[in-house]
Formats: structure tokens, C-alpha cells, sequence
């Protein structure tokens, strides 16, 4: 992960919290380039000293924004999971998870900031990435580590698979929601992709005949 840089120059304080809620609901309503420091700050109930005493610039405000919800989303995924439990009984799980958070109100709402602002801020994107999904996918390839040590799966690049797993979790979604096409994603068409997820994942990585 690449976010240490930017994590080292955020100062945490009494009303840090308070900040980055405020730029949270900012963003989501206004985008990342159209939001400003005077909106922000009001938004949080703080002044703008308070708000540039905690984060020099916009961009830095709205990694923070996603790393935390990112933070979130995975701790409250592996609340629920047996992380020795074999992946048949976790992938589903974590499929669901991953198809919740790219469907939701907030993941939309980011992936439009990235694909709206990122030829203005070309390294959005990377420092996005870095302080959300890879969260994910570095939570879920850690548990596929120990998945391949007890010969549950055959994996040689765990963090490749993670990769190919969430955007199996990610499949029907990116057009349904991301371009427009449907706003809502129905729980019948998220079983249907997070059971196809999990289908063509073991049968790429699973352990033949070994009795699951």
C-alpha cells in the first residue's frame, strides 16, 4: 500500500473526526472538484484554520474519506468471518460484502469522482486505490495465504487472485450502477453475482476431490 506518505502528514485532533464526516458528506454531494474548503468547513462546524490545521490540501481530505470508509467495510467483513473457515464458507461471504460496498451510495458516489476528476488530479485515482480497495484486497489476500497453507486452494500470486476476485464481486455491477444503466442492484441479481464469483473462482483455484 501506498498511503503511509499521505497518512504521515495528517495531524489527528479533538475534531478530526468531525472534519472528515463533514468533507464526507461534501463529496458525495458535490464531487470532488467542485467541492470547496468554505462548504467543508461549515459542513463540519469548524473554521477553515481548524479544517487546514488537520489536512493541507482537498485531495489529501478526500483519501482520508475513503480510507476510513474502506477501514470500515473490511473490520465489519471480517467481524464476520471464521478467518480459518474453509473459503466455500468464507468467498461468499466476502463476495457479498464486496458487491455492497462498490454498489453502495458512497462506492458510486467515489466512482464517479475518480473518472470525473482524475484527468485534473491524474494521481486521484492511485492514492483512492491505495487508501480503499487495496485495504480489501490485502485483507482478503492475506486470508487466501493461509487458505493455500492449509491446501484449501492453489494459489501462487494471492494477491493477483484477490484482485480477480473482487472484480468477479465487481461483474453486472459497473454497468447496472456505475454507467447509469440501473440505479438499484436487486438482491436476486447480487446472489447471482456473488455465487458466480465464487463458482468460477474455486474453479480456478479449488482443490479437486477434496470433498466440498
Amino acid at each position: 500500500m501506498n498511503s503511509a506518505p499521505a497518512a504521515a502528514q495528517i495531524k489527528r485532533g479533538r475534531k478530526f473526526d468531525q472534519v472528515v464526516q463533514g468533507a464526507r458528506a461534501v463529496f458525495m454531494r458535490d464531487g470532488f472538484e467542485r467541492a470547496n474548503v468554505d462548504d467543508i468547513a461549515a459542513e463540519a462546524g469548524v473554521s477553515k484554520a481548524t479544517l487546514y490545521s488537520y489536512f493541507s490540501d482537498k485531495r489529501m481530505l478526500f483519501v482520508e474519506v475513503a480510507r476510513q470508509e474502506s477501514q470500515k467495510q473490511a473490520d465489519e467483513a471480517e467481524a464476520l468471518i471464521d478467518l480459518c473457515a474453509h473459503p466455500e464458507c468464507v468467498l461468499p461471504i466476502a463476495a457479498h460484502r464486496i458487491i455492497d460496498f462498490f454498489s453502495s451510495e458512497f462506492g458510486r458516489a467515489v466512482f464517479r469522482i475518480c473518472i470525473t476528476d482524475i484527468q485534473g488530479f491524474p494521481d486521484l485515482g492511485q492514492q483512492f486505490y491505495a487508501s480503499g480497495p487495496a485495504i480489501i484486497r490485502d485483507r482478503l489476500a492475506a486470508y487466501l495465504t493461509g487458505a493455500v497453507s492449509r491446501s484449501e486452494v492453489v494459489i501462487e500470486d494471492v494477491n493477483l487472485a484477490a484482485e480477480q476476485f473482487m472484480a468477479l464481486c465487481k461483474s453486472d455491477i459497473l454497468s447496472a450502477v456505475y454507467l447509469g444503466t440501473q440505479h438499484d442492484v436487486s438482491e436476486a441479481r447480487r446472489n447471482r453475482i456473488a455465487d458466480g464469483a465464487v463458482a468460477m473462482f474455486m474453479a480456478r483455484y479449488g482443490v479437486k476431490d477434496h470433498g466440498h
